[in-house]
């Protein structure tokens, strides 16, 4: 039997339906998480394809690939660490829920799109909003999961004043 027919059998289905739909979530979650609370860059090195890419819309081309994402984890990371220039700096992304929109690209990948929100905790221990965002993110099946191809990220602005101001 040759490779390609070997790795043809061995290669699961891509999922549909409600099963792409909590695939996404799933790796969504799991990607934030370890780019930012977790703060784990071995971690998200594997949510993230070989040929990805950031599109900011304050930063421009913001990541230009994945090594550059893995070693700018591992710097904002290190510099949380007791003596570094952000000891103890703590932040979270945290998703809107009833936001995301997943849309099946064939048999390649899925698109998704939704809204986050961006939080920081203070010295109390609570978290404080400091932003929000749109993301469009671009998985690509492996055969055996998902993986982060490319991430365009939008409409980044501060943190709505709460509670809402009376009309």
């Amino acid at each position: 039997m040759s490779l390609v027919a070997i790795l043809t059998l061995a290669a699961a289905p891509m999922p549909d339906g409600a099963a792409l739909d909590a695939a996404i979530a799933r790796r969504d979650a799991a990607l934030f998480y370890a780019a930012f609370e977790g703060c784990d860059a071995d971690a998200l090195s594997g949510y993230i394809a070989d040929d990805f890419r950031m599109v900011h819309d304050l930063a421009g081309l913001a990541v230009p690939d994945k090594a550059a994402m893995i070693e700018g984890t591992r710097e904002r990371c290190a510099a949380r660490l007791p003596g570094g220039a952000q000891e103890g700096y703590a932040n979270r992304r945290l998703f809107v829920p009833g936001s995301r929109r997943v849309q099946r690209l064939g048999d390649w990948g899925a698109l998704e799109e939704g809204h986050h929100t961006f939080h920081e905790r203070r010295a109390d221990g609570t978290w404080e909003l400091t932003g929000g965002a749109r993301y469009i993110h671009v998985w690509q099946w492996t055969g055996e999961e998902f993986v982060l191809s490319e991430s365009i990220s939008v409409d980044h602005g501060a943190a709505a004043p709460y509670p809402p101001a009376a009309d």
